[in-house]
């Protein structure tokens, strides 16, 4: 059905003049209100990545191990498995509806390991929020948080491992990066193509209703603006339709009939049928009529464009369309036949008799691509002028210490993590909160080590050093574990990027970003860019976030970050320098929001994974952790704390070079590891330490009932263990 006036309506869905210009070229004619739509939605940036795609082209892919790179997810194939991960963001929908947006993030993100062929077996997520005084940043986190756990416990995919972070920066746009991890045998692995003519394209799962229409158009590939009501773009969630999902296509997929496969996400089945049709080189016809829908009324854009959750997209080989249904009927999903693939190469939609779009596929999932200008910020200058002289010693440090510990950027994420089901499936080895996250795989010696990483704050100082700081941690972290850092995902979130000082973050992280992981050896095998996180606030710190998947391959040996044994010796690998930029204390305890970043040296970084992997190996340690926001003062608290059972520490800086004492206990500086062994081991481990060119300083012991740090014969800190628990473990759940 030809639209009176097709170009209004495309201003209005966010088109440009020149894109529609471009529409009007592709198809020698005005288009009809169904393929405005469908443009408006695969050329958006959510779907298009018209501003970044010719930036990631900069990332590696390649790695020590096989390296997959898929439609919507990648991943590593080690001993005959294929692990498949991706990281996604639901930004928008969960600052106007928290609960509901980060609810079908998890789904989504789910769906998209499925539909590589993966049994998703965990999930991971990182959380940027407004301070939690301030009551609406307090009602979006705990909406956020009961979200992830709703429908992730519902489903059965444990939620594993994260970060959560409270800066104003978030306080109009809130971040929730969501990843999923999933396994298959290598030879299982699907496609998101349509091929074969006459074979069967079938719609399988939930009913499609109105629910997140121009989600991804109106609502992710804009700025908020003041009193915007855009609710209705927030999708629905039903995470017992989903099990379902899960068990039925992976039991679908068993069968050989499924020649692709396609999650309904973002763009819905605009999205799904023709980058299905694209990747296939082929062509689809589809009828809207046999689609299920629960909303009487619906038009063919409004099908085309909704976002109802719980839904995938088939190609089948037809004469087995039926063997297909009756396993989705089975377990209680929708399962129709709605199209056929074509040689036409084209994306045909039909509703109602009638054609009601007919568009080039390859025409379609080729959206244009902007350079905008780019322009070092002028804040930059300003921000990172810091002089150690203008930041006065605290007379009290023991009472920094405490102030650190009740930041709830520092403190306790146990309420958060303890709403979630962690042990479902039961492959969960070292449990959240107590290091970094690994998962048994089940039937082998070998496990999998996962993190997510990224100080925001560290990247509004410096873009470039600021991303490549998330990817060094994000490896400190697995080979502090003993895993071999080996893949990565990344969810990049930025401002505005018509904005030339917004766009100049972005290129400036995603070049960090490639630098680091090439360096490392280590391929970036999927990801996701989401712009326009802006508000009246302004915009959000840049925040390139890093999901990193390790190998472990002797899973009984792999050690967590707490201490586990009164009377065990505690080490510090690596080198704490004079700078205290962009740290937690600075901002708590002075009001000072200032850099630089802490230095990075990547060789020193490559070799202290390298050595802590084989420390690991040889059983060295009984527990090791990295040393990173809060410095040493607060790693040594939160390894004190975190196990099943409390200790006290008794330290002695001394040996830690002629360094202001506020900055040896709370400076950030990277590249360092802490550790607690037996005494017996310590020769054999300062002697490697010395061969590998390590700093290795002893501090203390794991003894008594407080928490002493001190400097010689000087106490910093004197702090009984059962009140910085309490300090520690109360901070996030009084706003809460």
């Amino acid at each position: 059905m030809q639209v009176v006036d097709p170009e209004r309506v495309a201003r209005e869905l966010g088109l440009r003049k020149g894109e529609y210009e471009r529409i009007l070229s592709v198809l020698g004619r005005a288009p009809t209100l169904t393929e405005v739509a469908m443009f408006s939605v695969e050329w958006s940036e959510h779907c298009g990545y018209l501003h970044s795609k010719q930036w990631l082209e900069f990332l590696p892919r390649e790695g020590r191990f096989e390296v997959l790179v898929g439609e919507d997810a990648g991943g590593i194939v080690y001993d005959g498995l294929a692990i498949v991960f991706k990281m996604e963001s639901h930004n928008h929908p969960s600052q106007i509806e928290p609960k509901q947006g980060a609810a079908t993030g998890i789904g989504g993100i789910i769906r998209d390991i499925l539909g590589s062929g993966a049994r998703p077996i965990a999930c991971l997520d990182s959380l940027h929020f407004g301070p939690l005084d301030d009551p609406r940043s307090c009602y979006v986190a705990k909406g956020v948080v009961e979200g992830i756990a709703w429908y992730g416990n519902c489903v059965g995919v444990p939620t594993v491992a994260g970060e959560v972070w409270f800066y104003p920066a978030f306080r109009g746009n809130c971040l929730v990066n969501v990843m999923c991890i999933g396994i298959a045998p290598r030879g299982r692995l699907a496609r998101a193509v349509a091929k074969g003519v006459g074979n069967a394209i079938m719609y399988v799962g939930n009913k499609t209703g109105r629910d997140g229409i121009g989600g991804c158009s109106i609502l992710a590939s804009q700025e908020f603006g003041e009193n915007e009501e855009k609710r209705p773009s927030v999708q629905i969630g039903d995470p017992f339709a989903e099990k379902c999902l899960i068990e039925a296509t992976l039991e679908a997929l068993a069968t050989g009939y499924i020649v692709g496969i396609k999650d309904m996400g973002a763009a819905g089945l605009t999205c799904s049928s023709s980058e299905m049709a694209a990747a296939g080189e082929s062509g689809i016809d589809i009828n809207l009529d046999h689609v299920p829908v629960r909303e009487e009324g619906m038009e063919a854009w409004e099908i085309m464009m909704s976002e109802s959750q719980e839904r995938m997209l088939l190609c089948v080989l037809k004469e087995h369309e039926e063997e297909v249904r009756n396993i989705f009927k089975k377990w209680g999903l929708e399962a129709e036949v709605i199209g056929r693939v074509t040689d036409t190469g084209r994306v045909t939609i039909r509703y109602r008799g009638e054609v009601v779009a007919d568009i080039p596929a390859k025409e379609l999932v080729r959206p244009p691509v902007y350079v905008p200008p780019r322009e070092r910020p002028t804040y930059l200058d300003r921000i990172n002028d810091l002089s150690l002289d203008n930041v006065p010693l605290p007379e009290d440090l023991e009472s920094a210490f405490r102030q650190l510990l009740s930041s709830p950027n520092l403190a306790s994420k146990r309420w958060i993590f303890e709403q979630y089901d962690h042990m479902v499936q039961t492959n969960t080895v070292i449990l959240p909160g107590k290091g970094t996250v690994v998962l048994r795989v089940k039937g082998k010696h070998w496990g999998i080590a996962v993190t997510t990483d990224c100080n925001p704050f560290y990247c509004f100082l410096d873009p470039y050093r600021g991303a490549q700081i998330a990817v060094a941690e994000a490896a400190r972290n697995l080979a502090s574990c003993g895993a071999q850092p080996a893949g990565v995902t990344d969810c990049l979130n930025f401002g505005n990027p018509e904005k030339p000082d917004r766009y100049w973050q972005f290129t400036e992280a995603v070049l960090g970003l490639s630098d680091a992981c090439r360096f490392f050896g280590i391929p970036v095998v999927s990801g996701n860019v989401s712009f326009y996180n802006e508000s009246p606030f302004g915009a959000v710190y840049p925040t390139p976030t890093i999901g990193m998947v390790g190998i472990v391959e002797e899973i009984d040996k792999v050690v967590g970050g707490h201490f586990v044994k009164e009377g065990s010796i505690i080490v510090l690998f690596g080198e704490t320098k004079e700078e205290i930029g962009g740290s937690e204390y600075l901002r708590v305890v002075h009001g000072i929001e200032a850099g630089p970043p802490p230095s990075l040296d990547l060789s020193f970084e490559k070799r202290l994974q390298e050595f802590l992997i084989s420390c690991v190996r040889d059983r060295l340690f009984l527990s090791a952790c990295d040393v990173s926001e809060g410095g040493i003062a607060i790693t040594l608290a939160e390894a004190a704390l975190s196990g099943d059972k409390i200790f006290g520490v008794d330290v002695d800086f001394a040996s830690c070079g002629d360094l202001r004492e506020d900055v040896l206990l709370f400076g950030e500086s990277c590249g360092r590891v802490l550790v607690s062994l037996e005494e017996e081991k310590l020769q054999v481990l300062m002697d490697r330490a010395k061969h590998w060119g390590i700093p290795c300083v002893v501090l203390g012991k794991v003894q008594g009932e407080h928490i002493v740090l001190r400097k010689g014969k000087k106490t910093l800190v004197r702090l009984p263990v059962s009140q910085a628990f309490e300090i520690w473990e109360g901070a996030i759940a009084r706003y809460v």
